[in-house]
């Protein structure tokens, strides 16, 4: 997942507008930034839904995914029936080279509702898991569904 959090198409929901293109070392500034930032709110609120889900994002773009899983699994605790958390997870498995784990969990996510399949085609987070065989399989059982 190039970036995590995402939400099916026509869903989407974005942390920031700029008006003018941001240079990279800005970015990365700002990321870093937005990273001190959401600890902090995390470490008052623990289960605040919406930030553990950008915090998780910055994580993964910050090629932290040890870390990006760790929320991702506490999501999938705290919203054991979303879609949404369960494909995260299933990506930050990916990104650590888990197989089994993602595709565990992008089963749920598919189980659960997660169905755009197209995206699951081309997020770059799940280009590990898109090499099994399995993977596959599991889109033409829910596409077919």
């Amino acid at each position: 997942m190039s970036s995590k959090g995402k939400a099916p198409k026509g869903q989407g929901a974005s942390a920031s507008v700029a008006k003018k293109p941001i240079r990279s070392s800005e970015q990365q500034s700002q990321l870093d930034f937005e990273l001190d930032f959401f600890e902090s709110i995390l470490r008052r609120n623990p289960e605040y839904i919406d930030v553990l889900r950008v915090h998780g994002n910055n994580l993964t773009l910050k090629g932290r995914y040890t870390d990006g899983l760790k929320i991702d699994r506490r999501l999938v605790e705290l919203r054991p029936k979303d879609a949404l958390a369960h494909y995260n997870l299933a990506c930050s498995f990916s990104l650590v080279k888990k197989a089994d784990e993602a595709l565990r969990a992008l089963r749920r996510a598919l189980e659960l509702g997660y169905h755009d399949f197209d995206y699951l085609r081309e997020d770059r987070d799940l280009a590990f898991v898109r090499k099994d065989r399995r993977f596959q399989r599991l889109l033409r059982e829910f596409e077919n569904a």
